[in-house]
């Protein structure tokens, strides 16, 4: 099962993706792509470590690939996120993959798991960006199209506020 969750900087994706995760009663694992660059970096994933804090996860750092997260078909995942994991990838010569690879790494995970749950960045524009960074947010929303026609569940957060925009969310699992 895919549960996709979708929305801006800022808008309550994380807490809420976590909320769903909490009524899973099996092992949680939390993959986390985040790379922390410079002291604004290193907050934000501080900030997202304390927000996680009791909740249950084993966190499984993978800022390049998902094949580190070791689910089997009874557990759930919380890929915190795809828009990270695509920059991470599109962006690091060393660990260049191209935006199809990345999305068959997450279909493998999603087919390894009981739940996915994938958190991303949605509606970017890349208007006032430069041509690599427009490409990077041109990917991303095709490889957010794509995982929203996957999923079982798509939900949109805008300021805190979720909007079921397919299927329906279900807290128990």
């Amino acid at each position: 099962m895919l549960i996709l969750v979708t929305g801006g900087n800022g808008s309550g994706k994380s807490r809420f993706a976590e909320s769903v995760a909490a009524g899973f009663g099996g092992t949680k694992y939390y993959a986390a792509t985040m790379i922390p660059y410079g002291p604004d970096g290193e907050a934000r994933k501080q900030k997202h470590i304390a927000q996680r804090a009791g909740l249950g996860f084993v966190t499984v750092e993978c800022p390049f690939a998902l094949g580190a997260v070791p689910a089997n078909k009874e557990d759930l995942v919380l890929l915190e996120d795809v828009s990270n994991l695509l920059a991470n990838t599109m962006f690091d010569v060393e660990h260049f993959l191209p935006p199809a690879a990345v999305e068959a790494d997450i279909i493998a995970l999603e087919n390894r798991c009981k739940v996915l749950i994938a958190v991303t960045i949605g509606g970017l524009t890349g208007d006032g960006c430069d041509e690599e960074t427009k490409r990077y947010v041109a990917e991303l929303n095709a490889l957010n199209t794509r995982l929203a026609e996957r999923a079982q569940t798509v939900v949109e957060l805008r300021d805190g506020t979720p909007r079921v925009v397919k299927g329906e969310i279900s807290w128990t699992f």
